[in-house]
C-alpha cells in the first residue's frame, strides 16, 4: 500500500494535477463557445459539432501527454482560438466537406512548418526580453480579469482571493487548488453553481470526406494556417522558453499539424501550442521543482481527453459555471507568471523600451489583416529593438 500511495504521489502530484485542470477548465470556458459557433457557421448539426469536440479533445490529449513525457517539459497544445473565431465569419456559405477540405491544408501548411523547420529558425532570432514581454502582454488581460471579475459576483472572488492570499503565507503550493474549491463552495452556496442540468453524453466520431475548393482554401485554410502560426505557436514557444524550457520547436509544431492532419475529418479544425492556458502548467504553481512540471502537462492531456469523450455535454457545463469563478482562478493561476515575465523583459535597460513595446502592443488586443496582436506586438517590438538596441541608443533616459 506505502508503494502504491508514493506512486500515486509521484505520478499525480496535487499541484500539477490541479494546473492541469484549471489549464483546460480555461482553455475550455474561455473559448468552447467561439467552436460552436464556427461548427455551426458551417451548417454542423448536432452530432458533428460533438465530433468536433470529440476530435478536438482527443488530438489535445495525444499531443500534451506524448510531447511532455517525451521532452520531460510541460507541453500544453489547444485549440486555434482565433482561428475558430475567423471560422465563425468566414465558413458562412461554406458546405462542412469544404471546410474539412480548409482543414486538412492548414494542417498540412503546419506541417510542412515543422518538417523544413523554419518555424524554428524564426523563433530562435527572437530577443528573450521581447518573448518575455510578449508573454506578458498575452496573460495581462487574465491577471486583470481577477479583479472585474469581482463586479460579476463578489462573494465568491472575493472568497478565492482570501484563501489564496493565507495559503500563500502558511502552504503556498496548494494556494491556487485551495481558492478554486473555496470558490466552489462558495458559488454552491450562493446558488450560482448548479450542475443538476448537466448529463453527461459520450459522443460518437462523425467522418467527413474533405472537398478541396481552391477558393475556400485560399479564402479560409490560409488565413487559418496564418493566424494559427502567429497568433497561437509564436507566444506558445514564447511561454515555454521564459520558464526555461528549450525544447526543440520544429518537433512540436510538425507533430500538433501531423495530429491535426489526421484529426481534420472527425472536426479538429486547428491545433497549436497553447500559451495562456500553457503558462499555467510551466510556472512554479504547477510543481516547485520545473523537472516535475511535465506532468502537470500530460495531466491537461488527460483532462482534455475527457473533455473530448463527453463534448456533447460541454455546452451544458458551460452554463453551470460561474463566469467569475472561472476569471478569477485564472488570474490567481497566472500571477506568478505575469510578475516573472514583467521582471525578465524589463531587466535589461538597453532593451527596456523594446520589450515595453511588445507588451503594450500585445496587451492592446488589436486585430489587423485576421491576425491577432501577439503576432503585431512583436512586429512592433522587434522595430523598436533593432532601430534603438542595435544603433546603441536603448540605454539612453528621456527627459524626466
Amino acid at each position: 500500500m506505502r508503494t502504491l500511495l508514493r506512486f500515486a504521489g509521484s505520478a499525480a502530484p496535487l499541484p500539477a494535477v490541479t494546473a492541469g485542470l484549471v489549464a483546460v477548465l480555461v482553455g475550455v470556458t474561455s473559448s468552447a463557445a467561439i467552436v460552436f459557433t464556427a461548427a455551426e457557421a458551417a451548417g454542423a448539426d448536432a452530432g458533428q459539432i460533438a465530433s468536433w469536440m470529440l476530435a478536438l479533445g482527443v488530438g489535445m490529449a495525444v499531443t500534451c501527454v506524448g510531447l511532455s513525457l517525451r521532452y520531460r517539459a510541460p507541453v500544453v497544445t489547444a485549440w486555434s482560438t482565433p482561428g475558430a473565431a475567423l471560422l465563425a465569419v468566414g465558413l458562412d456559405g461554406v458546405t462542412m466537406a469544404q471546410a474539412v477540405g480548409a482543414f486538412v491544408f492548414s494542417a498540412a501548411l503546419i506541417t510542412l512548418s515543422g518538417v523544413t523547420g523554419w518555424f524554428e529558425k524564426v523563433m530562435d532570432r527572437i530577443p528573450v526580453p521581447l518573448a518575455a514581454g510578449l508573454l506578458a502582454g498575452v496573460l495581462l488581460q487574465f491577471g486583470i480579469g481577477l479583479f472585474t471579475s469581482m463586479q460579476g459576483d463578489p462573494a465568491v472572488v472575493a472568497a478565492m482571493f482570501a484563501v489564496y492570499l493565507a495559503a500563500r503565507r502558511w502552504s503556498p503550493r496548494y494556494a491556487v487548488p485551495a481558492a478554486l474549491v473555496a470558490g466552489g463552495a462558495v458559488a454552491a452556496l450562493t446558488g450560482s453553481l448548479d450542475l443538476s442540468g448537466v448529463t453527461p453524453r459520450p459522443a460518437v466520431p462523425v467522418l467527413v470526406v474533405p472537398e478541396f475548393s481552391w477558393q475556400v482554401l485560399v479564402s479560409v485554410g490560409v488565413p487559418l494556417f496564418v493566424v494559427t502560426m502567429a497568433s497561437q505557436n509564436l507566444p506558445g514557444v514564447a511561454v515555454l522558453r521564459n520558464d526555461g524550457y528549450r525544447v526543440p520547436v520544429s518537433p512540436l509544431i510538425g507533430w500538433t499539424g501531423a495530429t491535426n492532419l489526421v484529426l481534420a475529418p472527425f472536426g479538429c479544425f486547428g491545433m497549436n501550442l497553447a500559451a495562456i492556458t500553457a503558462a499555467i502548467c510551466t510556472g512554479p504553481q504547477a510543481h516547485p521543482d520545473p523537472r516535475r512540471r511535465y506532468l502537470a502537462g500530460v495531466w491537461a492531456g488527460v483532462f482534455y481527453l475527457v473533455v473530448g469523450v463527453f463534448g456533447a455535454t460541454v455546452a451544458t457545463l458551460l452554463t453551470a459555471l460561474p463566469p467569475a469563478l472561472i476569471a478569477a482562478i485564472a488570474g490567481l493561476g497566472l500571477l506568478g507568471t505575469i510578475g516573472g515575465s514583467l521582471a525578465s523583459a524589463l531587466t535589461d535597460a538597453r532593451s527596456r523600451e523594446a520589450a515595453l513595446v511588445t507588451f503594450l502592443a500585445t496587451a492592446s488586443g488589436i486585430t489587423l489583416l485576421g491576425i491577432g496582436s501577439a503576432f503585431w506586438g512583436l512586429v512592433a517590438g522587434a522595430l523598436t529593438w533593432a532601430v534603438t538596441v542595435r544603433r546603441g541608443t536603448g540605454g539612453e533616459a528621456g527627459p524626466a
